[in-house]
């Protein structure tokens, strides 16, 4: 395993890359410590000790948003704007078209993905200035305005970081800077279990489960992410003159977790909306409704999870053509052994996908709600250890390193990855 490893470093162009890639990450590490001007720190870091709300979004910018920095909305408004654009792809025959076209095709859905981040960074900008006037030491509209600007050009920033690593680093850039956050923030919760530890609050029992839970989760979370159905393919012999073409067997790899992280964020994103407004509006009402929606509560974890089941199933449907699948199984002339091609096989791999659709549903669910079960069997609290985090930084690992793997075979070296 350790020589293999070593084989990574015999290949230049592999050894650039990787270092390449690390000082991507040592640029946006320093990123994160650049505060937006006109802003006190000091409230801010009070505003997020009052409670756990705005977790998920610093563990996600590395701790960035905590101290306001230039990096504090991190790439989440290029993940939002990939998102809307995916969707709309059902319902804008222009953009349906362009996935269409490859590389060209490809190049223009970015484009206009791009700039789809712009707005979205911007108006997201407005609303957290807003949101945390009380930080900000003269609130007037110009210098609300110049820090929402700086927020804006620090996400563009990141998207354009996250591009060069994609075309000169290793792996997915936007991926690994998110992923770069959230274990950035391993030293803080390591730090906030030994403090417990220190006071008293909670004892090395607990510890020692709260690291069981967390590898098992890990392994779990791996074991799901590699799950395949395989559905077999097999293909007609075709005769042309004197030669068979055709006659081989294949496979129909179908995704248990199809839809990855987005139901988790889609269901989080809408339960947290009234919570997020409840906290700058005094409206009786919005706040009845907020608390019964705040984290942990039975009525938020029964919406959390029905939720999560619903926007996987809607999500796989949009981006899983099932009919087009079907269609060019039919056109190659392949087909599902015991099964008519054309609208039988549409059929059948429809059945098929909604009975693993289910499995990767409940999967989703029970990672989502997986901090509220550990808090309770350990008795700690404060420690970002959340199901979307871990679904994040295990798949970005695992793609990461199967691309490594593959540079690594493909120069005749052996591969680490078994």
């Amino acid at each position: 395993m350790l020589s293999a490893l070593g084989n990574v470093w015999k290949i230049p162009e592999l050894r650039q890359k990787i270092v390449f890639t690390l000082i991507m990450f040592a640029i946006f590490r320093m990123g994160t410590h650049i505060p937006v001007p006109g802003v006190d720190p000091t409230a801010i870091e009070q505003l997020f000790a009052n409670g756990n709300l705005f977790g998920l979004l610093d563990l996600f910018s590395g701790g960035a948003f905590s101290k306001f920095s230039i990096f504090a909305m991190s790439i989440t408004p290029y993940i939002n704007a990939a998102i809307i654009i995916q969707l709309l792809n059902v319902v804008i025959p222009t953009l349906e078209q362009w996935s269409k076209e490859g590389e060209e095709g490809h190049k223009k859905t970015t484009q206009v993905t791009r700039y789809l981040t712009v707005v979205l960074a911007f108006f997201q900008a407005i609303g957290m200035s807003i949101g945390l006037k009380a930080a900000i030491l003269n609130p007037n509209p110009v210098n609300i305005l110049i820090i929402a600007i700086t927020l804006t050009a620090g996400t563009v920033f990141l998207m354009w970081l996250g591009e060069q690593i994609t075309s000169q680093g290793v792996g997915n850039g936007i991926s690994l800077i998110i992923f770069a956050g959230i274990v950035a923030a391993l030293p803080k919760n390591i730090g906030t279990i030994y403090h417990y530890v220190q006071a008293g609050t909670i004892s090395y029992f607990s510890v020692f489960m709260f690291a069981i839970i967390a590898i098992a989760m890990v392994v779990f979370v791996v074991c799901v992410e590699n799950g395949f159905r395989r559905i077999p393919i097999s293909y007609a012999k075709r005769v042309v003159g004197n030669k068979a073409y055709g006659g081989h067997s294949s496979h129909i790899p179908l995704k248990v977790n199809q839809a990855g992280v987005i139901p988790i964020i889609f269901a989080s994103s809408v339960l947290m909306f009234p919570v997020t407004i409840a906290q700058f509006i005094d409206v009786p009402w919005v706040k009845t409704i907020a608390s019964y929606l705040e984290w942990g509560k039975p009525l938020q974890t029964t919406l959390y999870v029905a939720m999560i089941i619903f926007f996987t199933y809607f999500y796989t449907a949009v981006t899983v053509k099932i009919s087009d699948m079907a269609e060019n199984l039919k056109k190659y002339g392949g087909f599902i052994p015991g099964i008519r091609p054309g609208q039988p096989t549409a059929d059948y791999l429809d059945h098929v996908m909604t009975r693993i659709t289910l499995a990767g549903s409940i999967f989703l669910a029970f990672i989502a709600v997986m901090p509220n079960m550990i808090a309770a069997a350990t008795h700690i609290e404060g420690v970002y250890f959340g199901g979307t985090a871990l679904l994040i930084v295990v798949g970005v690992a695992l793609q990461t390193m199967k691309q490594i793997e593959s540079m690594i075979v493909m120069r005749h070296y052996e591969g680490f990855m078994k």
